[in-house]
């Protein structure tokens, strides 16, 4: 199965109904996509990348080897201890209140330049998703009620014994819109889907991969879907993982948007004397009406 792969910039030319309809499918079936021509600097990228590695070769590789954890899970053959991951990170927060001072003084300006560029990719991609919805524009924007945005910087070390650990258990994530700048050589990567898991190969080429949180799922009533993932680790290669996470507000009250919601508490006698008259209309139309006249 081929992933979707949504070309951002086809959003706003000929073919925008047709990507529309790509992004919608995306969300609805697969949960997960490529999104390409998406407007991030692509130098501003690389950069990003490249500080990511030279930190975790200065300070971050050395460490993580030196720890309890990976003394215990990565060099003896136990299956025990299965209550942790394969891997090292810090968290950035971007917004509402940044910790910039508090990440490595490498990637500070980098960090902060990337977040910026990210947020407004993460805020198109809400608007065409509200827009596929039927809802307005700025809907999930709005209900997210001052988005918080954050940056999980990680790399799944190199292992000499994968069979034995997780690199990340798999989850799904409690957010919104996650988007990934992922490794371009080494693999690791997995999504669940119809009940397969799907490897999300190494890229090149600076596409972004995304996928959806809980509370997409919550928002839309169940339409787009959150979906399990893991992180296998390799014994080949150490593997890089930028993530930045556009989520709502702490105090966003989450819901389905009412008008993704069944109608709800009717007679069924009056639901059929509606449908009489409405029988040949969209289905969905007819749900919308019920709620507005029988509500």
């Amino acid at each position: 199965m081929e992933i979707p792969v949504i070309k951002m910039d086809q959003l706003y030319g000929e073919k925008r109904s047709e990507t529309l309809s790509l992004l919608h499918n995306a969300c609805a079936q697969w949960g997960f996509f490529w999104l390409e021509n998406h407007g991030v600097n692509e130098d501003l990228m690389n950069k990003m990348k490249g500080l990511v590695n030279k930190h975790y070769e200065q300070d971050m590789e050395k460490n993580f080897y030196s720890s309890e954890m990976a003394k215990i899970r990565g060099y003896e053959k136990s299956s025990s201890n299965v209550d942790c991951d394969w891997e090292c990170s810090f968290m950035y927060h971007h917004q509402p209140k940044s910790n910039s001072h508090n990440i490595p003084k490498l990637l500070r300006t980098t960090v902060v330049e990337y977040a910026e560029e990210v947020i407004k990719l993460a805020e198109q991609l809400a608007a065409a998703m509200s827009e596929n919805l039927g809802l307005d524009k700025d809907y999930i924007e709005k209900a997210f009620s001052k988005p918080s945005v954050g940056i999980k910087v990680a790399k799944y070390p190199k292992c000499s014994h994968p069979e034995l650990v997780m690199g990340l258990r798999e989850h799904t994530d409690a957010g919104g819109i996650i988007l990934l700048l992922p490794d371009e050589l080494v693999p690791g990567l997995e999504f669940l889907k119809d009940g397969k898991w799907i490897p999300v190969p190494p890229t090149k080429g600076n596409r972004i991969f995304v996928n959806l949180g809980d509370q997409i799922e919550v928002m839309t009533n169940g339409i787009y879907k959150s979906i399990c993932h893991r992180v296998l680790p390799n014994k080949n290669g150490s593997r890089l993982s930028i993530a930045t996470f556009y989520n709502p507000g702490a105090d966003a009250i989450i819901c389905p948007a009412p008008k993704l919601t069944y109608p709800s508490q009717y007679r069924f006698e009056d639901y059929l004397n509606f449908y009489s008259t409405t029988k040949f209309t969209d289905k969905i139309s007819r749900f919308q009406t019920t709620k507005e006249i029988l509500k």
